[in-house]
Order: C-alpha cells, then sequence, then structure tokens
C-alpha cells in the first residue's frame, strides 16, 4: 500500500470529523480495498452525517467494489448489514441478491427491512415467497418494506396478507394497498 493511501486511512481514523467529511466525498472512485473496508466500517460510525457520506461515496464508485461490498452483508454490525444492502440495491447490483436474501431472517428489524427494500429495488421476482413471508414479520417496518417490495415486482396480495396488512391500521401501508 502507497504513502498516500496510508494518509487517508489515518485521515479516516481521525477524530477530525470536518476532515473526513470532505475527504470521504473526494473518494467516489477508489479502488484499494483497504480504503474501501476502512469506508465501509464507518457505516457503524455514530455520526450520521459520516454514514451519509460513506454511502453516497461507496454508491457513486463505478468501479467492481462489489465483492467486497457482498463481502460485509455477513457483518457483526447491523448498521453495516443494513446500508450495505441498500447500497447494492441503489447500484443495482442483482448478483447480491441472493446475499441479500438471508438478510431477511436477520435478527435485527432494521436489517431486514433493509434487505426487503433492497430485494423490491432491484426487482428480485425470483424470489417472491420470501417477499411474502415478509407480509407477516413481527416488525411493521418490515411489513411495509415486504409489501411495497411486492408492489415492485407486481406481485398480488393474499387474502391473508390484505387481513394482516390492514389490521396494521398504519397510513404508510394504507397507501402502498391504495395501489391495488
Amino acid at each position: 500500500m502507497t504513502p498516500e493511501y496510508n494518509l487517508i486511512l489515518d485521515a479516516l481514523d481521525s477524530s477530525d470529523r470536518e476532515k473526513k467529511i470532505s475527504l470521504l466525498s473526494k473518494l467516489t472512485q477508489i479502488t484499494e480495498q483497504t480504503v474501501i473496508g476502512k469506508m465501509i466500517s464507518l457505516l457503524d460510525d455514530s455520526d450520521i452525517t459520516i454514514r451519509g457520506e460513506v454511502f453516497s461515496a461507496l454508491f457513486l464508485n463505478e468501479n467492481d467494489i462489489s465483492e467486497q461490498l457482498i463481502k460485509n452483508l455477513s457483518s457483526n454490525s447491523k448498521n453495516i448489514r443494513a446500508f450495505v444492502s441498500l447500497i447494492l440495491a441503489n447500484r443495482n447490483d442483482k448478483n447480491a441478491i441472493n446475499s441479500i436474501i438471508s438478510l431477511t431472517n436477520d435478527p435485527n428489524g432494521v436489517v431486514r427491512s433493509c434487505a426487503f427494500s433492497a430485494l423490491g429495488h432491484l426487482r428480485a421476482n425470483n424470489i417472491r415467497q420470501e417477499i411474502h413471508r415478509g407480509i407477516f414479520d413481527s416488525n411493521i417496518e418490515v411489513k411495509k418494506s415486504a409489501a411495497y417490495a411486492l408492489t415492485l415486482i407486481n406481485e398480488e396480495f393474499s387474502n391473508e396478507e390484505w387481513i394482516e396488512l390492514e389490521k396494521q391500521k398504519d397510513p404508510d401501508l394504507a397507501e402502498i394497498l391504495k395501489e391495488f
């Protein structure tokens, strides 16, 4: 690794928030795996602005970083698992679909919700049954994400699903159901 990359890593490790934000906005075409790995780890930063800058930089990166992103879908961090699934979806990386499916069973509701959203965004028609299962999740946000994903793949709700969604009395779900 070159001295330039070491300086980048040091800056990303620093406590200087503004320096990190400024640097992240310039790393949209980075290919160095160690730097990309450090950026991915910052998806777990306590600062929402840092997380947003990392999300943007990774989304905008036109290089083939998919393998490294997909590998992080199994991170110990719920934030990394959730955000990486959304980054992959926004990059329209259909190769990630099989890896994202496993996140629909994640113990964390936010991760499950992001996974269903990502699958809908990727128009994952071949896994309709898995998305249907999300309607019966215990978490309302997961139900919403699964319902919206089903609309994105033009899938009909079963009678049981209609009943489940209507009994939630949620305005977001009501909007989704209006489309049918």
